[in-house]
């Protein structure tokens, strides 16, 4: 009986090894999650940071173009030649920022794809994490209930081992009184053979 238990109790700590390490399977992915989606914020950081800068730009170019209609009004005598190269100044600076604003638009949708992402993979993760955490305890429950049964039943052959030792050893003691007591006697019946009174021996 004791070999079969221990068989059953190797076997139980071999799938907990193997439960271990597939937790810590879970937290390396988590951990890997995390690192990715740090490098994102750093990519978008640097995107919102060009993106400002593109506006500041544009602000700039804007206040030159002011500047420059300024000098147009000024100057009325080169009027027609000045506002002709402000136009094509303007349509270049125009056409310049919208292709500009066109780009930065296509690349803030494709970091918002790429973020939506890392969310779905992240709440995955974390999902998964959970219910391996729920698996854990599960099993752990388990195994704990276990060991109670079999510390239980070990107790109880224990004692029921106890008892059968006991009830040989009270057996074997009345055996032994009783082949003394025959021996006593037998000794007894040769010493007044003798002539000899074992009382005062």
């Amino acid at each position: 009986m004791p070999p079969k238990i221990k068989g059953k109790i190797s076997k139980a700590g071999g799938q907990k090894k193997k439960k271990k390490s597939q937790d810590a399977e879970a937290e390396t992915k988590h951990r890997r999650t995390a690192l990715e989606l740090d490098i994102l914020h750093d990519f978008l950081a640097l995107r919102r940071d060009e993106t400002r800068q593109a506006i500041a730009g544009k602000e700039r170019l804007r206040e030159r173009l002011q500047e420059l209609e300024a000098e147009v009004k000024e100057v009325r005598s080169d009027r027609e030649a000045v506002y002709a190269e402000m136009s094509l100044q303007y349509q270049a600076l125009k056409e310049e920022t919208e292709t500009q604003s066109h780009r930065l638009e296509e690349e803030v949708k494709i970091l918002r794809k790429e973020l939506e992402t890392c969310q779905r993979e992240a709440k995955t993760a974390k999902e998964e994490a959970e219910q391996a955490l729920a698996e854990r305890d599960k099993t752990l429950a388990q195994l704990q209930a276990y060991v109670t049964d079999m510390e239980a039943k070990y107790e109880e052959i224990l004692h029921r081992s106890l008892d059968r030792l006991l009830a040989k050893l009270t057996t074997a003691k009345l055996e032994w009184d009783a082949t003394a007591l025959r021996l006593h006697d037998k000794h007894k019946e040769q010493l007044l053979q003798f002539g000899l009174n074992p009382l005062d021996l």
